[in-house]
């Protein structure tokens, strides 16, 4: 029997960072976004949910207007939005094929997703991790093509985590844990997290001052103006050690 039609693909993306809902990434990781942006990568973001129901906003088109402006903001290359419930958030058979056919269309090298739970926040954080986990493996798996639209394999070679928690001391628990540098992007991390004027309105403007704040001392710890953190489920090795302890990039030659 003829082998069926291989779909017409777009050019891969470097780079998809996920989020459970609009805002999730922008705040967890946009200065790494439009970082990877200044530096020519080609980075998308996937929001699991459109977020809505929620307080504030007058419906999903509002909602999905602001995460258009945001990824405007930081530059990002794609933006789409599954369709899964928000508040109902599950990570189950079909919510981790959703997020692997995309996946497998945009063939990234590296996925960034949320990295733990956030306790008096929503729990849809913690499923979109298992999400994001298990769409990574089944984006590679063979001998299963009805299941994906005959979107061929892609195995992604890396995946990294941030935090979204802003009320706990403790490392990320994956461990593994390093800061990047995003002093020149800090300001389009925040313009992007003021494009959500529905989820920000005036009796929660300290959101700036703290996002800010932590992105202060992270990168103060690190000797950058400001900086991200992001967590490796492996160790984190080198084979430049002067470049990884200066930060000096690539040597002379």
């Amino acid at each position: 029997m003829p082998e069926p039609d291989t779909p017409d693909l777009p050019e891969p993306l470097d780079v998809i960072a996920v989020g459970a809902h609009p805002d999730d990434v922008e705040i967890g990781c946009g200065g790494v976004v439009a970082k990877l942006v200044e530096q020519g990568y080609r980075v998308g973001i996937v929001d699991l949910t459109d977020g809505e129901p929620t307080p504030g906003s007058p419906g999903p088109e509002a909602r999905l207007a602001e995460a258009a402006e945001a990824a405007r903001c930081l530059g990002a290359t794609h933006r789409e939005t599954l369709d899964l419930p928000n508040r109902r958030l599950f990570d189950d058979f079909d919510a981790r094929v959703a997020l692997a056919k995309v996946l497998r269309r945009w063939r990234p090298r590296l996925v960034i997703g949320i990295s733990d739970r956030t306790p008096l926040a929503s729990p849809d954080h913690w499923q979109a991790r298992q999400i994001v986990d298990a769409g990574v493996f089944y984006s590679r798996l063979t001998k299963w093509d009805e299941k994906f639209d005959g979107l061929p394999p892609h195995r992604i070679a890396a995946q990294l985590y941030y935090p979204l928690s802003f009320y706990s001391l403790e490392a990320p628990i994956d461990g593994n844990y390093f800061v990047v540098d995003i002093s020149s992007t800090l300001e389009q991390k925040m313009a992007s997290i003021r494009a959500y004027a529905t989820q920000f309105p005036p009796e929660k403007q300290e959101i700036f001052a703290k996002v800010t704040a932590m992105a202060q001392r992270f990168g103060s710890a690190a000797g950058y103006q400001a900086g991200e953190v992001l967590s490796s489920p492996r160790a984190i090795g080198t084979t430049d050690l002067m470049g990884l302890v200066f930060d000096a990039g690539p040597r002379p030659t």
